[in-house]
C-alpha cells in the first residue's frame, strides 16, 4: 500500500483491520507477561491496544484497564474477546488518535507495545506523555521493534525505529524521578524471515 496523505491514521488502521477476521494472535505479548507478572495489580492504560489481548491478559491478573486504540474496528473486536473472556466490566476502552487526544487519569502501569505507524505519528511526544500518566510507584513499560520496519517500502523512504537506548534518551527521565529497570534489546522467538527479530524493552518505575 504505497502513502496516501488523504488517509488518516483511522481510515489505514481501519481498512487494514477490515482485511481479515483477525489481524494478531489473541494471545498477550511475551514481553508484558515477563515484566508485569510480578507487579501489584492496579489500574493500568494499554496504548495502541489493537484486538484487546495484553488488556484482557492484565483484566484477568486483576487490574482494570483503560485500553485505547486509533481503529474503531479493533477496539470492537477487542470489546468483543474481553466480554468472551469475562472480563469486559474491567476494561473501559476508548477510542483515541494519540497525537490528538490522550485518556484520563494516572495509573499504576502505563503500556505501550510496539506503537508504530507509518503515518505521521508523534511518538516520542505520546511516550512523554505516557510517562506523565504514570501515578507515583507506578511503572512505565514501553516495547517496539528496532530496526528498519518491514513497512518501509509503503512510505518511499527510509525509516529506522528506535534502540532501547535511544527511546530512553527521548523520554528525558530525571534521574531524580524515575528509576530505570530495563533498557535493553530483546531477542524475539518468532522471527519471520526478512521480518524483526529483536524489540526494544525499556522499563521504568516513578519514584
Amino acid at each position: 500500500m504505497s502513502e496516501d496523505t488523504e488517509t488518516t491514521g483511522q481510515e489505514y488502521w481501519d481498512a487494514r483491520y477490515n482485511e481479515s477476521g483477525r489481524i494478531w494472535s489473541g494471545e498477550p505479548n511475551a514481553a508484558l507477561v515477563d515484566e508485569a507478572a510480578g507487579l501489584e495489580p492496579g489500574t493500568a492504560l494499554d496504548l495502541g491496544c489493537g484486538e484487546g489481548a495484553d488488556a484482557v491478559w492484565l483484566a484477568r491478573q486483576g487490574w482494570r484497564v483503560v485500553a485505547a486504540d486509533i481503529s474503531a474496528v479493533a477496539l470492537e473486536r477487542a470489546r468483543r474477546h474481553a466480554a468472551d473472556a469475562g472480563v469486559g466490566d474491567r476494561i473501559d476502552f476508548q477510542c483515541h488518535d494519540l497525537g490528538a487526544s490522550f485518556p484520563e487519569g494516572d495509573f499504576d502501569l502505563v503500556a505501550a507495545f510496539f506503537l508504530h505507524s507509518w503515518k505521521d505519528l508523534p511518538r516520542e511526544a505520546i511516550l512523554r506523555t505516557a510517562a506523565s500518566r504514570v501515578a507515583p510507584g507506578g511503572t512505565l513499560l514501553i516495547v517496539g521493534h528496532v530496526g528498519e520496519p518491514m513497512w518501509v517500502e509503503e512510505i518511499g523512504s527510509y525509516v529506522e525505529l528506535p534502540t532501547s537506548a535511544e527511546v530512553l534518551e527521548s523520554l528525558e527521565p530525571a534521574a531524580q524521578e524515575w528509576e530505570v529497570l530495563i533498557s535493553r534489546e530483546r531477542a524475539r522467538a518468532h522471527a519471520s524471515p526478512g521480518g524483526h527479530d529483536a524489540d526494544s524493552v525499556v522499563k521504568l518505575r516513578r519514584r
